[in-house]
C-alpha cells in the first residue's frame, strides 16, 4: 500500500510540475503576443500618419500642376536640371573636378 501512495503523490507532484510549467509557459507567450501587437499597432498608425501626409502633398501636386502650365514647365526644367542631373540634347555639361 505504501508503494502506491509514495507512487500518486510523486505522479501528482510531477503533474503539478508539468501543469505550472505549461502555464508559465502560456503567460509569456501571451505577454510576447500582447507586446507584438502593441508595436505593429504603433507602426499601423505611423504608416497612416505618413500615408495622410503623402496624400496631403500628392493633392498640393496636382493642384499645382493644373493651375498654370508654364510655371509646370519651368518647374519641372529646373527639378530635371538640379535633381536629375538632366541636360538638353543640345547642351553640354561641364563638371568642376578640382572640388573647388
Amino acid at each position: 500500500m505504501k508503494v502506491i501512495k509514495t507512487q500518486k503523490k510523486k505522479n501528482s507532484f510531477l503533474l503539478k510540475i508539468a501543469v505550472l510549467a505549461f502555464s508559465v509557459y502560456m503567460v509569456a507567450a501571451l505577454v510576447n503576443q500582447q507586446i507584438q501587437i502593441s508595436e505593429k499597432t504603433r507602426q499601423l498608425s505611423e504608416m497612416q500618419q505618413q500615408l495622410e501626409e503623402q496624400d496631403i502633398r500628392n493633392e498640393e501636386l496636382r493642384r499645382s500642376l493644373s493651375d498654370s502650365t508654364e510655371e509646370n514647365e519651368d518647374y519641372i526644367e529646373r527639378y530635371a536640371r538640379e535633381e536629375l542631373d538632366y541636360a538638353k540634347p543640345s547642351e553640354r555639361v561641364f563638371v568642376n573636378i578640382a572640388g573647388n
